[in-house]
């Protein structure tokens, strides 16, 4: 067994992997020796990839009404949840929504479809819009997320230009049918082996704090060691009302970097990303964090909101990173427009409500045209308390117009740009918890999970 992270580290750069029990170990270190495991982990990213930071930047084609039970998803069809709802975006529509996020510095951009799986009829969708994209910015990467394939599909995929496919495990094995009944765990499994034998680059990864055990987590990663995974995003559970997850907290800060290090541990030279719910678990670790995670979804993700992507930027930077591809960022702040948050198209008319009352959107995702007060939520950049998780390619086939409720109710003036979450907590006259001896303020929070464009008709990432 090892004496400390550190030494684990030098073991693993001269070939000699983490075991399941080691990886178990390490997600047992107690909060003063979390630093000690951060920059064991930050030792084992910095040798695979220096200081980049890879963007990553997700188009929503087709949200929500998906006849699978996915415990954890906003899209299901009985959640309950107001999100935008909506048939397949046009190649035209879809590829402009893209260039927001790559004008941001986005290498990757991520074509996700709600649904069991496509249609060959759908996956000729998902072929234009590539090649569209394609045409555009050859360059760029382009991950498709659009649930279980059958045989076939993954080939058409690559022949178009996709680049890679994600499909992620979620959770262990010994846990998948807490979380869905309505397909197995193998049949995850059996998605990623297509995409990898058509050429596909594999991108599966997890949602963490969905009840699961630390032992499920470390059988999950090892599972996602042997499948290959490429990439590999780990997402914090976001409880949407309306799901069976919805209530579950069972994340600190503390925990989520200390599962971020051991992923990094079990999969030292692959891409690991911060996906859906950063914002809310991690909070203001999110930029210790970057020292061992090396990619990142920038903005808004499939139905809920994200940090701001000039935030998101700024955070890289401060941290010292620079974006994979872009130089360092302050020469390429202009890129993101200032008051944005993540790359969406201006337009409301993705799901043809052409008559909506919505709120008009900028560039990135602010909302303009609230009359929220200075310190508002809308006046800070729109961010309230992000997000559900991401790229689980799930969904409905059947093509469903948007409902628009009503307008978004501007949220209570916070005195400074703090997060919607915290706001609301100041506002609401209880305070912060003290310690006995009044001299550390402890602030346990369970936030309302902000849908993205609910009470409105607006684009995916608009």
């Amino acid at each position: 067994m090892f004496k400390n992270p550190a030494e684990l580290a030098e073991r693993v750069l001269a070939g000699d992997p983490v075991t399941p029990d080691e990886a178990l170990e390490l997600l047992h270190t107690d909060d003063p020796g979390m630093l000690d495991l951060v920059a064991a982990a930050a030792r084992l990213r910095r040798e695979h990839f220096g200081m980049t930071v890879k963007v990553n930047y997700l188009v929503n084609l087709k949200s929500g009404l998906c006849a699978e039970d996915c415990g954890y998803c906003s899209q299901r069809l009985n959640a309950g949840t107001d999100i935008l709802k909506y048939s397949w975006l046009s190649p035209e529509k879809a590829v402009e929504q893209a260039e927001y996020g790559i004008r941001g510095g986005a290498s990757r951009v991520c074509l996700v479809a709600s649904g069991r799986g496509p249609s060959n009829r759908e996956v000729g969708n998902v072929t234009r819009t590539v090649e569209a994209l394609k045409e555009q910015h050859p360059d760029v990467e382009v991950c498709a997320c659009l649930g279980l394939l059958k045989d076939g599909q993954a080939e058409t995929l690559s022949g178009a230009g996709v680049d890679a496919y994600n499909h992620n495990l979620n959770t262990a094995e010994s846990n998948y049918e807490s979380i869905c009944s309505t397909h197995t765990y193998q049949d995850r499994v059996d998605t990623v082996e297509r995409a990898k034998d058509a050429g596909l680059s594999p991108c599966s990864g997890l949602i963490v704090g969905m009840r699961e055990t630390d032992e499920q987590l470390v059988e999950a990663l090892f599972a996602l060691r042997d499948l290959g995974s490429d990439s590999v995003p780990v997402n914090f559970l976001m409880p949407f009302d309306g799901t069976p997850l919805a209530g579950t907290w069972q994340l600190s800060p503390q925990k989520c970097l200390k599962i971020l290090s051991v992923v990094r541990f079990v999969c030292p030279d692959k891409e690991i990303r911060m996906a859906g719910g950063r914002e809310m678990h991690l909070r203001s670790l999110q930029p210790l964090a970057l020292h061992v995670v090396n990619s990142l979804f920038l903005g808004d993700y499939l139905t809920s909101e994200g940090q701001a992507a000039k935030a998101d930027l700024d955070m890289v930077a401060d941290a010292g990173f620079t974006v994979l591809g872009a130089g360092p960022l302050r020469e390429h702040d202009d890129a993101v427009p200032a008051d944005t948050s993540n790359g969406a198209a201006p337009e409301q008319a993705a799901a043809g409500q052409a008559g909506s009352t919505g709120p008009a959107t900028t560039p990135c995702g602010s909302t303009c045209g609230t009359g929220g007060p200075a310190g508002s939520d809308a006046a800070s950049g729109g961010r309230p308390a992000p997000s559900d998780p991401v790229s689980s390619g799930q969904g409905d086939d059947a093509a469903v117009p948007s409902a628009a409720p009503g307008p978004v109710p501007t949220p209570p003036a916070a005195p400074a740009p703090v997060s919607a979450a915290l706001a609301a907590l100041l506002s609401s006259g209880e305070g912060p918890e003290r310690d006995e001896d009044d001299t550390r303020v402890r602030i346990e929070l369970s936030p309302t999970v902000r849908r993205r464009g609910a009470g409105t008709s607006v684009a995916p990432n608009a």
